[in-house]
């Protein structure tokens, strides 16, 4: 993937909490960054060759700066490792233009904000944009432990701290997150956002779904998602509708994986179904969905598909490409 649009310089690392660090990404040539709106982030090309994404949680209204955040995951692919003891002020990176799959919705008369540990990092931003806004919104920082919490004294310091709760595990009952009170807030207009671990989001989603919230009244993005196989997956074939041409799949092989090997290359970056930069267009078959960035509703409809980890219940997929 190339993600050369932009070279910025680290101007700043800071240890933000236990774990975690955030990089002050500045331009090299000192000119204003392109604008980004609350949600964004940027993929950020790492030493080793790697590509990852990391949410902006900076305010929106700055042109000068972007600001990233880095859990230290000891279960990562090597991405954050590469980060925390690669990457040192100085530095130079090379990143995309910033993109949002994960915007803020417009005409809502309430906002809703779950953060879980580093998915803090687009929830903040989008917080700080609200409040420029004076739109109404809570927030809700979930965390293990108060030395966990990254930017919690940015928080307090803020024009909208009165609008944040912390919510630790290792601290009393009474101010743990009480979700059932939290979703009781549905409404017309009013929009849930969620970010954070897996466990977490599942959770929190599964929870508001139960409770009746309509799917396009919830917004999440996933930092990571491990890629489920099955014992039933099977080989198959994929067809590109512009040529004709067929490309066996293996069972063991993803469709990227093999469309490269056949020389067709798509776009990939996370490989494991949670940014969307894969995301093709599905004329004919019956698609297995294993991504957490498509919706429910979006999934259904059998028309897209993420190639870096989904796969086909039918023989055949024939592909828009």
């Amino acid at each position: 993937m190339n993600v050369s649009e932009l070279q910025v310089r680290v101007a700043r690392k800071t240890t933000e909490a236990l774990g975690i660090a955030s990089f002050e990404l500045v331009s090299e040539d000192g000119r204003a960054l392109p604008a980004f709106s609350a949600g964004s982030h940027v993929d950020v090309q790492l030493p080793g060759g790697l590509t990852r994404q990391y949410s902006l949680c900076n305010d929106p209204g700055e042109s000068h700066r972007y600001l990233i955040g880095v859990l230290r995951d000891a279960g990562s692919r090597g991405g954050s490792r590469a980060m925390h003891d690669g990457v040192a002020e100085g530095d130079l990176l090379r990143i995309s233009a910033p993109k949002n799959h994960f915007p803020l919705a417009h005409g809502t008369s309430r906002s809703i904000l779950l953060a879980g540990g580093i998915g803090v990092t687009p929830i903040l931003c989008m917080a700080e944009r609200l409040a420029v806004t004076n739109a109404p919104f809570d927030m809700h920082y979930c965390v293990r432990s108060p030395d966990r919490a990254a930017f919690r004294e940015r928080i307090e310091k803020s024009g909208f701290a009165s609008n944040v709760a912390f919510h630790f595990d290792d601290g009393d009952e009474a101010q743990k997150l009480q979700i059932a009170q939290v979703l009781a807030a549905r409404g017309p207009g009013v929009h849930l956002y969620v970010c954070g671990p897996k466990g977490f989001m599942d959770w929190v989603l599964g929870s508001a779904r139960a409770a009746g919230w309509p799917e396009d009244q919830l917004h999440f993005e996933f930092f990571g998602a491990e890629v489920v196989k099955s014992e039933t997956d099977e080989s198959f074939q994929v067809k590109l509708a512009s040529s004709g041409r067929i490309v066996v799949v293996p069972k063991d092989k993803t469709v990227t994986e093999a469309l490269s090997e056949a020389g067709v290359e798509i776009p990939t970056s996370c490989e494991q179904g949670v940014c969307g930069t894969c995301l093709t267009r599905v004329l004919e078959g019956e698609i297995d969905h294993k991504d957490m960035y498509l919706t429910p509703e979006e999934q259904a409809r059998n028309d897209q598909f993420t190639p870096c980890c989904s796969r086909s219940l039918s023989p055949l997929l024939v592909l828009d490409l």
